[in-house]
C-alpha cells in the first residue's frame, strides 16, 4: 500500500500515461470542462488542494521540462503569490502567454487535474521531458 507521495489512484493512473513531451494541465476549481481530455477532479473545497500542492508532489517523481502559465497571472496576483509560484517552479523553464493562447494548449494534453485552488490564472500546463 502506498504511504507517501501521491495516493490518489486516479491521479496516479493519469500521470503514468504521460510520456516524453506530453503535457498535463493542473487547474483551479473553476477551470472549464474539456470533453477532449480526461479530467481527474480532486477538489475538496475552495482552496484545497492547490495547484502548487499538486505540482510540489509531482516534481520529485515527474521530470518537468517546461511550464506554461497565463501572463495575466502576474497582474492579478500579489507579489507574495507570484513568489510562491516561482519557488515551486524552481529552475524549470517557464513561458507565460496570453490566457487565450494558454487555453489552446489544453486539448492537446494527456489529461487535466482539477484542484480546489482559487488563485486567479494560477493554472499550469506542464510538459514532460
Amino acid at each position: 500500500m502506498l504511504q507517501t507521495g501521491i495516493l490518489n489512484p486516479h491521479v496516479l493512473e493519469l500521470i503514468a500515461r504521460v510520456r516524453h513531451t506530453n503535457t498535463l494541465v493542473i487547474a483551479d476549481w473553476a477551470f472549464p470542462y474539456w470533453p477532449e481530455i480526461e479530467t481527474v477532479d480532486i477538489s475538496l473545497t475552495k482552496g484545497i488542494p492547490t495547484v502548487l500542492d499538486v505540482l510540489d508532489l509531482l516534481t520529485p517523481v515527474f521530470k518537468i521540462g517546461r511550464i506554461w502559465q497565463a501572463e495575466e497571472f502576474l497582474i492579478t496576483n500579489t507579489p507574495e503569490t507570484v513568489d510562491r509560484f516561482a519557488k515551486s517552479f524552481g529552475g524549470i523553464p517557464l513561458t507565460r502567454e496570453a490566457h487565450v493562447e494558454f487555453k489552446k494548449r489544453v486539448p492537446d494534453a494527456i489529461g487535466l487535474i482539477r484542484t480546489g485552488d482559487a488563485t486567479p490564472y494560477g493554472n499550469l500546463v506542464i510538459e514532460s521531458v
